[in-house]
């Protein structure tokens, strides 16, 4: 990532570049992308091609205004830390459903080594405001919740990711490049028993909570008190724009 797509993406979320780079800036830098940059997939209900090249990834995401999920945000995020000057290593993880961790590369997240290193992830939807301790075994509390990390069973140094004592992802300690996730994103982008497949979501962190649309369910969270409501066909695509920024020219399929 050069310096004018540093300067742009800065740009994107209102943030100035830390100077040093610390965990004060990281922890800015992680809550100013997830208030600005929505969580959502409907490229794949707009029948729009996930590329994970980096120069595609910044035009969605940056020039376009767009959000994504785990393997956009998670890999973009990582390349303006690097350009920052943050050792950033990326991981991969397996998402809990029904009590058991799903496949392997289910989830990207991203580990920052500073004087400690820290969990960082601005790809999993509703997740830490701000970076996690990776070595801090204790209930860890910020604005979105209590969670916690510790050693999955096994020996195998994987580490168990809880949001308010529900298991979120199992953290695998080996570092991977961002190809490596590639066939995963291609089928959770295509594949019928993928949750991403069957409804358009777009979801962003507010300032007082969180704001979801859900395939037409508008979801506003305020100060713990949560409202719902469905839009009509004429409210859905403003409703995107008013509350994501996001701007489209059409409305994404329904899905299943």
């Amino acid at each position: 990532m050069d310096e004018s797509q540093v300067t742009r993406y800065l740009d994107r979320f209102g943030a100035s570049r830390p100077v040093p780079p610390d965990v004060h800036g990281l922890r800015s830098l992680q809550l100013a992308h997830l208030r600005a940059v929505p969580f959502e997939n409907l490229s794949i209900h707009l029948g729009e091609p996930i590329s994970l090249a980096p120069d595609a990834l910044f035009d969605k995401l940056i020039t376009r205004r767009r959000g994504g999920f785990c393997y956009e945000q998670n890999g973009l995020f990582a390349a303006l830390l690097t350009a920052l000057g943050y050792r950033v290593t990326l991981l991969a993880a397996r998402v809990f459903g029904g009590g058991r961790p799903g496949p392997l590369f289910d989830h990207l997240a991203l580990r920052v080594d500073l004087d400690e290193p820290w969990l960082v992830d601005v790809g999993f939807g509703d997740f830490a405001d701000e970076p996690l301790r990776i070595d801090e075994r204790g209930e860890q509390k910020d604005g979105a919740g209590v969670f916690q990390i510790v050693p999955a069973p096994g020996e195998h140094g994987d580490l168990d990711v809880s949001h308010n004592g529900e298991p979120a992802y199992r953290l695998t300690a080996r570092p991977y490049e961002l190809a490596d996730f590639v066939p995963t994103c291609w089928w959770q982008a295509t594949s019928p028993d993928s949750h991403f497949t069957r409804s358009p979501v777009c979801s962003i962190r507010t300032a007082e909570g969180r704001t979801t649309i859900s395939g037409r369910k508008l979801i506003v969270t305020r100060q713990g008190e949560r409202a719902e409501r469905i839009l009509n066909e004429n409210e859905l695509l403003p409703a995107y724009r008013e509350h994501f920024g996001v701007t489209l020219d059409r409305a994404p399929a329904a899905g299943a």
